[in-house]
């Protein structure tokens, strides 16, 4: 008797202290929770550190060092967490040569807040569902873009042209693949 009035003292201390450790944690939790809102709007899979997996689509463009104005596109447009999901994602990236053949003045505009949702639009342009090679690519007339919008496929000797662009490298990233593209592709005018 002495023994299960033992065991039941045991287990009442035990959910006891487990049960004050999760008030605790989520009382932690959502005040971390709240001076992170009040500190920053930013949150979500793009900001969460990790050092052990492969790269995903954003940690490869924020590694290149041929990808900065895209790097910095896709933060002033606040859109990195598109970049991170579990995907597959297909993502072609421009490189910043891509960017400076846009006529003068269009990045700085573009990157200016009151363009935000403009901006978005067009680095969604630059992202499609599935993890598509380059010999997939070249099965495909068009892809549905994250932006509801479609791009063109052309197969210029045997490589896909996507939107006019060329592929010029390929990364396979932990979510899905990065195709470093020679072009920054705008989306076609939408129909109001």
């Amino acid at each position: 008797m002495k023994l299960i009035k033992h065991l039941f003292f045991v287990f009442a201390l035990v959910a006891l202290v487990c049960s004050c450790k999760n008030e605790n944690k989520e009382a932690s939790t959502t005040s971390t929770a709240n001076q992170a809102g009040e500190t920053t709007e930013r949150s979500g899979q793009a900001f969460i550190s990790d050092d052990e997996g492969t790269p995903n689509c954003l940690q490869i463009a924020i590694g290149s060092p041929d990808h900065k104005t895209l790097v910095a596109a896709v933060q002033a447009a606040q859109v990195e967490n598109a970049l991170v999901n579990v995907g597959p994602l297909t993502v072609f990236a421009p490189t910043d040569a891509a960017f400076a053949a846009l006529p003068e003045g269009t990045v700085e505009n573009l990157v200016k807040p009151e363009n935000k949702a403009t901006l978005s639009d067009i680095l969604k342009y630059h992202v499609t569902p599935g993890n598509l090679s380059t010999s997939i690519l070249t099965k495909l007339p068009k892809l549905g873009q994250a932006n509801n919008q479609d791009v063109q496929i052309e197969v210029i000797d045997g490589k896909p042209v996507i939107g006019g662009a060329n592929i010029i490298a390929s990364v396979k990233a932990g979510n899905g693949i990065v195709h470093v593209i020679d072009k920054v592709l705008l989306p076609p005018a939408k129909d109001k």
